[in-house]
């Protein structure tokens, strides 16, 4: 089991995003490479702390973290913020801000060459209810970004390769050294030797690519899923960015989602009601047969237990609502008039609720507690 992002930077989930920053900083520094040469644990632990600050310090990320747990970003199938599908690199490239100047690039100790990662591709994929409730497997045309054949890269003669240039300062403490980052490479330590005609200046063509994505049961409108490494390339020996899958639910016909539970809405006749009567009735994967009692009262709640959507995390699924609703026909002949007309009075046919029925309100009630 993955461990809690809060409890890795070992702060509280009221945190605000400067506590979030400082302790992904101590975190950082207590397990850099460089302070832990060799040390695999740390390096893990390093990852860990990265992997935990790029959720947390991303409001829309942390939400969703605190809504549906790591499964809001694992998904299945290569999805997520996993530190599995983030090396050195990508952490060095993303947050290495946050060190201050403090340290260089892993492995480095005092910088190097850092790998460029290519900008994100963002796509919406439309879901039906049945592919929500089962999970799916979609296959979605993409524009990337990739680096063009026969183009070429050679060691930039600023920086000499290193991705950092040097700058000495007289101060009143004396000559200060500091390093920067290599203004005609941007830190890759390469810059463009020959390209092709087709590409572009970085030398970068679009092409187009069919990625497969896996989608898990129980995803909900607007989640954002990630899959690693397909989004554009950047120039260079670079990582390619990710591609943000948005969830859109299509609306279904006759259900209605609320959460884990579905919700349909049954219309019987009067003669329905007082007799009793079996019907099948809409679920999401196909029909289902219910039996009504005789007597059934309009506003009764029948839970189908388990019919309903899968948890994104696991804990079983929701149920399916029915809520009966007695049709009362608006014309009739003058002889089923006559009948209605003469059973006024009748006492099968005064209301007379038992007191373990339940008010509509109260029905509300216990719908929302």
């Amino acid at each position: 089991m993955k461990k809690d992002f809060y409890e890795i930077l070992g702060i509280s989930k009221n945190a605000d995003g400067a506590e979030i920053k400082k302790a992904y900083r101590k975190s950082a520094l207590k397990y850099h490479p460089d302070k832990n040469p060799g040390d695999k644990e740390a390096e893990e632990n390093f990852k860990l702390a990265a992997e935990a600050y790029e959720v947390l310090s991303d409001p829309n990320k942390k939400a969703k973290y605190d809504q549906y747990g790591h499964q809001a970003f694992d998904g299945s199938g290569g999805f997520g913020g996993g530190h599995g599908g983030m090396n050195m690199d990508d952490i060095f490239s993303q947050f290495g801000d946050i060190f201050g100047g403090g340290f260089g690039g892993f492995g480095g100790g005092g910088g190097g060459p850092r790998r460029a990662k290519g900008s994100n591709l963002r796509i919406k994929v439309k879901l039906t209810l049945e592919e929500i409730a089962n999970g799916v497997e979609k296959k979605v045309k993409v524009k990337r970004k990739v680096q063009a054949k026969g183009v070429t890269y050679k060691t930039c003669s600023t920086c000499n390769g290193q991705g950092q240039v040097m700058r000495v300062t007289n101060t009143i403490l004396g000559r200060m050294q500091s390093a920067s980052t290599c203004p005609a490479c941007g830190g890759s330590g390469q810059i463009l030797d020959k390209r092709p005609s087709e590409a572009d200046a970085q030398g970068m063509v679009v092409e187009d690519e069919t990625v497969s994505i896996k989608i898990p049961a129980g995803v909900v409108d607007g989640m954002q899923l990630k899959v690693s490494n397909k989004g554009n390339d950047a120039p260079g020996n670079s990582i390619p960015g990710d591609l943000i899958v948005a969830i859109e639910e299509l609306e279904h016909e006759f259900l209605k989602r609320e959460g884990e539970n579905i919700h349909y809405d049954l219309y019987i006749s009067f003669p329905e009601a007082v007799l009793g009567v079996s019907k099948d009735i809409e679920a999401i994967n196909g029909k289902v047969r219910i039996k009504l009692e005789e007597g059934i009262q309009s506003g009764k709640i029948l839970r189908l237990k388990g019919k309903g959507i899968p948890s994104i995390n696991g804990y079983g699924s929701g149920d399916l609502l029915v809520h009966v609703n007695v049709w009362t026909p608006k014309t009739l002949n003058k002889e089923q008039k006559q009948f209605f007309e003469n059973a006024l009075n009748d006492e099968h046919f005064i209301p007379s609720p038992e007191k373990s029925e339940k008010s509509f309100f109260e029905k509300v009630k216990d719908m929302f507690s």
